[in-house]
C-alpha cells in the first residue's frame, strides 16, 4: 500500500510500505476512505515531537471502512463504516476509567501517527477498536464526521472546558487556526458575552468571525491587551485560550486574563515559554495544559448530527489520497492559500 511516512525533521515521503495486519485480538484493519493532516503533524515535521521517529506513517484521523478485526473486538465489524479517534484508548486503565485516555496507560493515548503508525495512508491499524472507533451516522458526509477525530474535541475539551467558560464570559483566543476556531466553536455553545479572536492573518480573522468571533484582532495593528481591556473595564478576560503553540502567543494569553482568570493552553509548544509568575502569582489565575481526551467525541457526534454544529465550515481545500505532498505544502503555507482544514479521499 501507499503511506505518507516520515524521514526526520522537514523530510516525507508519498511511499510504498507493507499494509498493516492485526497484531492485538483488539485490533482493526481499517481501510483509510477520508483523512485529513494536522497543525500537530506539521510540529513533527518542525522536529518538535522527537518521538517520532525516521520511518513512522504520519496522521491520527480518518474516517473509514473496517477491513477486518482481531479475536477479541465485540461491536466492531468488517464493513462497518468508523471514525477513526486520534486517541486510543484501552479503556480499563485507570486514566481511561476516569476519562482522561489521552493518558492511557494500557498503550493507548495519542499514539497513531506518533508512536505506531498512522492515518495517512490506505489502510491503518487501530488499537483497541472497540474504544477508539466510533460508528459513522448515516447521512453524514464522512468529511464533516473527519472533523471530530481531533480538532472539535481538542478546540472544545482542552480550550472551552478546561477554561470554564460560562454564560457571559469574555473569552480571548489567541490563534485563529483551526484549533482556535474549533474553540470559537464550542465556546459559542455557553454564551460568552464577547469571544475576541487575535491572529496576525486577516483572512483567519474572516473565518473567526464565520465561527462565531464577535470581536476580531489583527496584532499587527493593533495592541490585543488594550482592545480586552475595554471590553472589560480594564480588568482582562475571564478566559485565555492559545492555540497557536509558541512563547509569544502563551505570554500573551497570560497577560490578557484578567485576576482570578483562567488561561487554557491547547498548543503543541516545541521550546520553553516564559511563565511571569513575578506578575502572576498575586492575581489568582489558573493555567490549564492538556492533550486532548476525546471524552466529549460522541456528544459532539450528535451535535454534528443534528445540524447544531457546522463542522464542514472547517474545509477549505480537497484533494485524492495520493495527492498528500501538494495537501502539505497547501496546509503548511495557510497564510498564503487561506487553508484551514484539507481533506484526502479516495477517488
Amino acid at each position: 500500500m501507499r503511506a505518507l511516512v516520515y524521514h526526520g525533521p522537514g523530510q516525507k515521503a508519498w511511499e510504498d510500505v507493507p499494509k498493516p495486519e492485526v497484531i492485538a485480538d483488539t485490533d482493526a484493519i481499517v481501510r483509510v476512505d477520508a483523512v485529513t493532516i494536522c497543525g500537530t503533524d506539521l510540529h513533527i515535521l518542525k522536529g518538535d515531537v522527537p518521538a517520532v521517529t525516521d520511518g513512522r506513517i504520519l496522521g491520527h484521523e480518518a474516517v473509514g471502512t473496517v477491513e477486518s478485526v482481531g479475536t477479541g473486538v465485540k461491536t466492531v465489524s468488517a464493513g462497518d463504516r468508523v471514525l477513526v479517534s486520534c486517541i486510543s484508548a484501552c479503556g480499563t486503565c485507570r486514566f481511561c476509567r476516569e476519562g482522561h485516555a489521552g493518558q492511557c496507560l494500557g498503550g493507548g493515548g495519542w499514539i497513531l501517527g506518533h508512536k505506531i503508525d498512522g492515518t495517512q495512508a490506505e489502510y491503518v491499524r487501530v488499537p483497541f477498536a472497540d474504544t477508539s472507533t466510533y460508528p459513522v451516522p448515516p447521512g453524514v458526509p464522512d468529511e464533516n464526521i473527519l472533523m471530530l477525530a481531533d480538532i472539535l474535541p481538542t478546540g472544545y475539551e482542552v480550550g472551552v472546558l478546561n477554561g470554564g467558560v460560562r454564560p457571559g464570559d469574555v473569552v480571548a483566543i489567541v490563534g485563529s487556526g483551526p484549533v482556535g476556531l474549533a474553540a470559537i466553536m464550542g465556546a459559542r455553545l455557553y454564551s460568552p458575552h464577547h469571544i475576541v479572536a487575535i491572529d496576525m492573518a486577516d483572512a483567519r480573522l474572516e473565518a473567526a468571525k464565520r465561527f462565531g468571533a464577535d470581536v476580531t484582532v489583527n496584532n499587527t495593528r493593533q495592541d490585543p491587551e488594550e482592545v480586552v481591556r475595554l471590553l472589560t473595564d480594564g480588568l482582562g478576560a475571564d478566559v485565555a485560550i492559545e492555540a497557536v503553540g509558541v512563547p509569544a502567543t502563551f505570554e500573551l494569553a497570560a497577560r490578557l486574563a484578567r485576576p482570578g482568570g483562567r488561561i487554557a493552553n491547547i498548543g503543541v509548544h516545541g521550546e520553553p515559554a516564559t511563565l511571569h509568575l513575578e506578575e502572576l502569582w498575586i492575581k489568582n489565575i489558573t493555567i490549564t495544559t492538556g492533550l486532548v481526551d476525546a471524552y466529549s467525541t460522541a456528544t459532539l457526534l450528535r451535535l454534528v448530527t443534528s445540524g447544531q454544529l457546522d463542522a464542514s465550515k472547517f474545509i477549505t481545500h480537497r484533494f485524492g489520497l495520493n495527492e498528500f505532498e501538494l495537501a502539505y505544502d497547501v496546509f503548511s503555507r495557510a497564510a498564503d492559500t487561506s487553508a484551514l482544514k484539507v481533506v484526502l479521499t479516495r477517488v
